[in-house]
């Protein structure tokens, strides 16, 4: 193999690592997202407290929580496709079952919150 080829096949190689990271921070930006829909439902409560009918309230914080549950998995079903389909060389890819394990933490978040937006 010539230098230029050896040159060729390296850069493909750190693209593909590249592309590696940048997938691990859009998952990292999703994660972000759900997590600011979260905030905007606990924050409808703190605004809307004394709204009238509080049921309206509760239901308008609740899309919220159950946007931030369908970007966390969204967030997790397409990181492993993007993992799945790109080889790793210098880098090392975080493993799936990681973003899996927070993306079912923050559900599990999501889903209390939305609980206690909803109870109290």
């Amino acid at each position: 193999m010539s230098d230029k080829e050896d040159y060729a096949e390296n850069r493909t190689d750190w693209a593909e690592d590249r592309t590696i990271l940048a997938n691990e921070r859009t998952f990292a930006g999703w994660m972000r997202t759900g997590m600011a829909c979260v905030a905007l439902a606990l924050g409808l409560k703190a605004v809307f407290g004394d709204f009238e009918p509080t049921w309206l309230a509760k239901a308008v914080a609740i899309i919220f929580i159950v946007a931030a549950i369908l970007i966390f998995w969204a967030a997790a079903v397409n990181s492993r496709k993007a993992q799945k389909r790109i080889d790793t060389h210098d880098t090392e890819a975080q493993s799936h079952t990681k973003m899996l394990i927070l993306a079912v933490i923050l559900t599990a978040g999501s889903v209390a919150t939305g609980a206690v937006l909803v109870w109290l």
